[in-house]
């Protein structure tokens, strides 16, 4: 088996090994939010983002985290839920140098200019220039806790190990404690999830940290001066409900850095498509970006909704969620049919409803009310994408036909894109126009009907035709 995506980074060769030969190199030691802040401002004088992959923080987010670094702030990230907290926390694991040198052999990651436990001191003492040095890449220096009803005091800070004991070490002896997350992230960044929902008596633990910076393990006079940063996530809603940040500890926090959802259907758009699962091996997918705009828009309808519960809100996972569903559709299709591409059309949007009930929190009373909520938002996100993108555009000679000529077109999950264009005889009147608008290949079938069909689900929206929906399949008439 192949474990070389989860081996731990080798340092160069070229490394000083001896604290002698590290000094003689020109290092200089760094506290952990000195390293941070210097290396935040060659990134900023680069022109370079804070965090390259969150979309829609540039003017917001960002410049808030970026003074909060600055300052040395532990902080906290305060925003609903899918709104890349944990992502952002990750990605400051990037400020930190890429490799720190660590007194080698010591349980914790010990600074040579400031050890931290007695074994590193030991060390120093007994080999000075010649004491072994280790190096650690920045991706071991950072830890992730999320908090939990169950999380103990000892997970956190340590307790006295009772095989260390059992091997005849005496209780006052320091090296009978077992060292918790925040020790072992010692010279790093250490990250709690969800603050709120950590137990208020176990919230005590941290408040040394976060102003003294040292712990204090079952009452032994032991004083580890820790270095690092703390960052913790929470949701507004936790303040009040599920849970609290208890005010002492509130107060220690440095800065606090409230995220949103995105703003724009623009934004919404692009973490959609970075975000979304790659399309199966063998099926070709194209999705036409006016689809992916009602999915975006049906998002922000129901974040709009006063049916919807807003604190818990409506993530962006939900939109990814609808989007993979709708790509879904039009892959079983493609298969099924024999179809060589994939292309989504309104008919895959409906199963979107069905799985969203699962992933949204309604404040209705009415009980079987969730599926129409949901619907009549995706009814009016379609609407909106429709006018928006086909405002002007020439609908009336196909209308004509629907009224003169006693068109009716028939389409359903399975139904074949060049099976819905036939409908249409010779022609399909104002398509070019259509195809314009919504930017799709005028050469591709399966975009052809997409396009169609979202013309016509428009049209019937605007009461303009009517829809006869029996099972998995529709038909639009006059």
């Amino acid at each position: 088996m192949d474990t070389s995506a989860h081996s731990r980074p080798v340092p160069p060769a070229d490394l000083p090994s001896t604290l002698g030969a590290l000094r003689a190199s020109g290092w200089v030691d760094r506290t952990v939010t000195e390293e941070v802040r210097a290396n935040l401002v060659v990134r900023l004088r680069a022109g370079e983002p804070l965090v390259a992959d969150v979309i829609g923080f540039e003017d917001s987010v960002l410049p808030d985290l970026e003074r909060a670094l600055l300052a040395g702030h532990d902080l906290i990230l305060l925003g609903e839920r899918g709104q890349a907290k944990t992502r952002i926390v990750r990605r400051l694991v990037e400020l930190l140098d890429e490799w720190s040198p660590v007194v080698e052999g010591c349980e914790l990651h010990s600074s040579p200019d400031r050890p931290l436990t007695p074994h590193a001191r030991a060390l120093l003492a007994e080999h000075g220039d010649d004491t072994p040095i280790a190096w650690v890449h920045r991706d071991e220096r950072m830890n992730e806790k999320l908090a939990t009803p169950d999380t103990a005091v000892a997970d956190l800070v340590g307790d006295v190990d009772p095989i260390k004991v059992a091997e005849g070490r005496h209780l006052s002896d320091e090296g009978t404690l077992h060292y918790g997350l925040l020790p072992r992230t010692n010279r790093g960044i250490f990250a709690m999830n969800e603050l709120p929902d950590l137990p208020e008596r176990i919230q005590v633990a941290l408040l040394n940290v976060l102003e003294e910076r040292d712990v204090q393990i079952r009452g032994y006079p032991v004083r580890l001066d820790l270095d690092l940063l703390l960052v913790a996530t929470a949701n507004p809603d936790d303040y009040t409900n599920r849970g609290r940040i208890i005010s002492p500890l509130k107060d220690r926090f440095g800065a606090q850095v409230r995220t949103h959802y995105p703003r724009t259907i623009e934004d919404e758009v692009a973490i959609v498509l970075q975000e979304a699962t790659p399309s199966p091996v063998g099926v070709e997918v194209r999705v036409p970006r006016f689809l992916v705009e009602v999915v975006a828009a049906l998002t922000h309808q129901l974040r709009a909704s006063e049916e919807v519960n807003q604190r818990s809100g409506v993530s962006v996972r939900f939109t990814v969620g609808a989007y993979e569903t709708m790509v879904a559709g039009a892959v079983r299709r493609a298969v099924r049919n024999g179809e060589p591409v994939a292309v989504p059309r309104v008919v895959d949007l409906w199963p979107v409803v069905g799985a969203a009930l699962g992933r949204v929190e309604f404040d209705t009373l009415e009980e079987g009310n969730e599926e129409r909520i949901v619907a009549t938002a995706l009814r009016r996100a379609i609407l909106s994408v429709w006018r928006e993108r086909l405002a002007g555009e020439d609908v009336s000679r196909v209308l004509q036909r629907f009224e003169d000529e006693g068109l009716s077109v028939s389409t359903g999950d399975l139904v074949p894109a060049q099976q819905v264009l036939d409908q249409f005889g010779d022609r399909v009147d104002g398509l070019n126009g259509w195809v314009r608008a919504l930017d799709v290949a005028a050469e591709d079938v399966g975009a052809l009907a997409s396009v169609v069909e979202f013309v016509l689900e428009g049209l019937h929206l605007g009461r303009r035709l009517l829809k006869d929906a029996d099972g998995d399949r529709v038909a639009f008439s006059a």
